[in-house]
Parts: C-alpha cells; structure tokens; sequence
C-alpha cells in the first residue's frame, strides 16, 4: 500500500495554492488514498474531501511537523507532494527523523530566493533528495537543468484549466471596452507599468482599465493613478474570488509582469475568449503564439501596448481569430484532466517500482526458505 500527503504553505489566492485545491478536487486513483495539509485562507471554501485535509499553522513549524509526522505514520504515506521549498524541507526532517522511505515530489512554482542566491545547494538538495520534480512549463524545465538539476527527474506538467469553469463566452460590443490586469499587486507583477499604458491611452475615451488583486503594493498603485491624473481611466477592484467572472467581463487582457513562470491568469483568459496582449516572459511563450492566438511583446514599450490594444479592439477579424485558436489551444494542450492524468502518472511509477520490488523480496525469500 502507498498514499499520498500533498502540502502547500496556505490556502490563500494564488497559482500554487490553486493548483493544490485542484489536486484535492480531482486526484483518483484505485490503489492510492489522498491526504492533504496546509495553513487555512480564502481558498479553503474550494476543498472537497475536508476530511482527508489537515490544517497547518503559519508560523509554528514544530506543531507542523508533528502533524505532518502523525498523517505519515497513520495512513502509510509513500509521497509526499510539496508545493514549495518550504514543504520540501518540512519534507527531508520528516524523512530523517521518521527514517521512512518517503519518496519527496516537488512541484516548482515559481523562483525561490536558495536557488537565486545558493545555488549549489539547490542543486545538491534536489538531485539528492528529490524523487521527482514537476515543472510548470519547459521553460522552467530548463531553467533546473541549466542549474544542474537531473534531467531525468524533471517532469513537465502543465498547470490545467478547469474548462466548465473557465467556460468560453462571447462577447458582446460594449462601450465603454475594458482592459483588465488580474494579478498579486506587488513590484514583480509590474502593475506600475500597466497604469503607464492606461496613461498612453488616454486619448481614447471609450477605454476603461480595471485592476483586479490585492497585495504589498496597493496603495502605492493607487497613488501612482493620483498622480498621473488618470482616476477617470483606472478603477482598482481589490481582490477577485471568481476570476472565471472578471475575466468576461474584460475585452483584453494584459500581462506585464517583470518575471514569471507560467501564469495561470493566460490560460484562464485564453479559455474564457478573452485576448491577451502580454509581455514575453518565462514559459508565457509555451501558451501564446504571436500573432496566431495573442501578442507577445519582448519589451515594456507603453506605445507598442496602446498600438496593440487599438489593433485588436479596431480589428474584428483578428480579434475573433485570437479568441478561437486561444481556446482551442487551451483545449488541447492546458486542460485539467490532462494535468490530473499526468501527475497520477507520475505517482503510479512509484506505485509500480515498490510493486516490483516487494515482488522481488518476495522471490529472494522464497529462495532462501529453498536452501
């Protein structure tokens, strides 16, 4: 018998933590039993099996592993799935202390600060310890190996979309058109820059700019639209608990973050049919191909962001030929039953190495009883 305990830091709104209630929502498998622990937040409405799920703390790691210690010793886990470094290491003290053959998964999600400023040791503690690792797109693929990382650990599963969730919906002819940004607001995600394109467009009356998400950098985003005089133009929103809603709503998309990974906000808005224009970072160029299903801009010019959203808002041809190829693409290659088939998957190859290895004790013992 093996299970599975998959763990993440808290359930507040973001890609891992998402990714982590989707797992809980949808992982099946005849032979394995799923458990899961993390701290509470907003997204703990979205659990389904709340009595597989433990409730970690935010701050008291010794109550963590205790916890933790006492879901593994109970219910034979055999992996355990982290959703960030920080369960990776909860993950190797627990795999010491209990001295059990714990096979540690790590699904990475975006750039931690070890592998930024140690990188050896990033390297040595994942090809060492690290049983698999699941990479949210080729890119950050091949960002491990380029690190050093064991090509033959990595594995590349994309984050899948929910596509009853993220229904496709036309859209109707609105005044005024809406430009969205759906993100963390904070430096990285770069809404600064978003209202630098509000502002280059300015000389379009019928275009309104909504930004969607809290975070570090509210207030200063908020005085930055004071002080570009540009209130009439930008309306904040705060944080969104039902993207999929926000998403219709909007006429285009922007993404203009700084650095990313993989953003879950493209996929969603390519399965909705709404266009993207984004900044090429990361894996975004694995979702979006220029010209085809979306744009993809190498640098944060403000014209060439205003010049793009005219194209596409002037263009009804090229726009319903973004939105069409966009949700095909997403049907194709991000759904979720994809991501949920590929990460069993994964687990079975650990399912079937313990099955081959208990068969082999079992010869072993069978030959020794023989002499």
């Amino acid at each position: 018998m093996m299970n599975v305990l998959v763990v993440t830091d808290k359930l507040d709104m973001g890609g891992a933590e998402n990714y982590f209630c989707k797992l809980e929502n949808k992982l099946s498998h005849p032979e394995i039993d799923f458990y899961y622990a993390a701290a509470e937040g907003e997204l703990c409405v979205n659990l389904q099996n709340k009595k597989k799920f433990s409730n970690l703390s935010r701050k008291n790691h010794l109550h963590n592993l205790w916890i933790l210690r006492r879901i593994i010793k109970e219910n034979y886990i055999g992996i355990f799935h982290a959703n960030s470094l920080r369960m990776v290491f909860y993950g190797l003290v627990l795999k010491w202390f209990m001295k059990e053959k714990l096979h540690i998964f790590y699904t990475k999600h975006n750039v931690t600060m070890l592998e930024k400023y140690l990188p050896l040791v990033f390297r040595k503690i994942l090809n060492r310890f690290i049983k698999r690792i699941i990479a949210v797109s080729e890119f950050e693929k091949f960002q491990l190996i380029d690190l050093g990382i064991e090509s033959r650990k990595i594995k590349t599963i994309y984050n899948g979309v929910d596509l009853q969730q993220f229904a496709y919906q036309r859209k109707k002819n609105q005044i005024p058109q809406k430009i969205g940004i759906l993100a963390r607001i904070s430096k990285e995600k770069n809404q600064g820059f978003f209202l630098e394109v509000a502002d280059a467009c300015r000389h379009h009356p019928d275009l309104i700019f909504y930004i969607a998400g809290d975070g570090p950098d509210y207030q200063s985003i908020h005085q930055q639209i004071i002080n570009l005089g540009i209130q009439d133009k930008v309306r904040m929103i705060g944080a969104v608990h039902t993207p999929e809603k926000f998403l219709r709503k909007m006429d285009v998309l922007l993404v203009t973050s700084h650095r990313e990974v993989f953003p879950m906000v493209v996929l969603e808005s390519m399965a909705v049919g709404t266009p993207i224009i984004s900044i090429n970072r990361g894996g975004i160029n694995e979702a979006i191909e220029n010209g085809k299903n979306g744009y993809l801009l190498h640098e944060h010019s403000k014209q060439e962001f205003c010049h793009k959203i005219e194209d596409l808002l002037s263009n009804d041809l090229k726009r319903l030929q973004f939105i069409k190829e966009a949700r095909k693409k997403v049907e194709t290659a991000f759904s979720l039953q994809k991501m949920i088939q590929y990460t069993l998957d994964e687990y079975s190859l650990v399912l079937n190495e313990k099955k081959v290895n208990s068969s082999n004790d079992k010869k072993m013992r069978k030959s020794f009883k023989h002499y």
